[in-house]
């Protein structure tokens, strides 16, 4: 069954680079281009788009709104050439999955994109160490729920997010099935108030830096 992409990207070149190399992958379709925020948002709400490839900078509603109002709808991956902490931390904060940089080979991205249609999250390498030190100190623990909300298996689950472990990785290490992991993960994003497995990550890291005890 293919990938299903819905590219949002305001520049007709960049848009026809990124089709071209997805349409190159026999996993994966591309179902509809983008040329702003809104478009995006009426493209996902027709066609239903496992994954949103999305540029933060476009006219009429930026790509970290559209995000936003994607929660639910289908899993973003932010595709963008500025690697500014504004835009890394707006996108996850908005629910993104995913955060690469254009400069990323056609490889990575196509394997960036199959990564996020199973439900993994995703940041470019460049980011992540400092993406988690600075976010993790500017989003105070008690903006979302306590820990002691998750079940001792969820606590389990959510440490290995916080490992950066994918499902597959989860279920082998717990001895579970891939869907039973699946289940237990979207279990402890609801619970926690979290829009994706990377704001999962970074609440693990800020409560274990903060001593508390998963």
């Amino acid at each position: 069954m293919s990938i299903r992409v819905l590219v949002a990207d305001d520049h007709a070149a960049v848009r026809a680079g990124i089709v071209l190399i997805l349409g190159g992958a026999g996993d994966i379709e591309v179902v509809g281009e983008a040329a702003d925020g809104e478009e995006a948002v009426a493209l996902a709400l027709e066609t239903r788009p496992d994954v949103v490839l999305m540029d933060v900078r476009m006219p009429r509603l930026d790509g970290i709104s559209a995000t936003r109002q994607l929660a639910g709808v289908a899993d973003v991956l932010i595709l963008t050439t500025f690697d500014v902490d504004e835009y890394v931390f707006g996108a996850l904060r908005a629910g993104a999955a995913g955060f690469l940089l254009k400069n990323t080979d056609a490889d990575a991205l196509v394997e960036a994109v199959r990564v996020v249609a199973r439900g993994d999250g995703l940041i470019s390498p460049g980011v992540t160490r400092r993406l988690i030190a600075a976010f993790a100190e500017q989003v105070p623990r008690r903006e979302t729920p306590d820990v002691e909300a998750l079940t001792p298996r969820e606590r389990e689950v959510l440490a290995c997010i916080g490992r950066g472990l994918s499902n597959a990785e989860i279920a082998r290490e717990l001895d579970m099935a891939e869907a039973t992991t699946k289940t237990h993960v979207s279990r402890v994003l609801n619970k926690l108030g979290l829009k994706s497995r990377v704001q999962a990550a970074i609440y693990y890291s800020d409560s274990s830096s903060g001593g508390g005890e998963l």
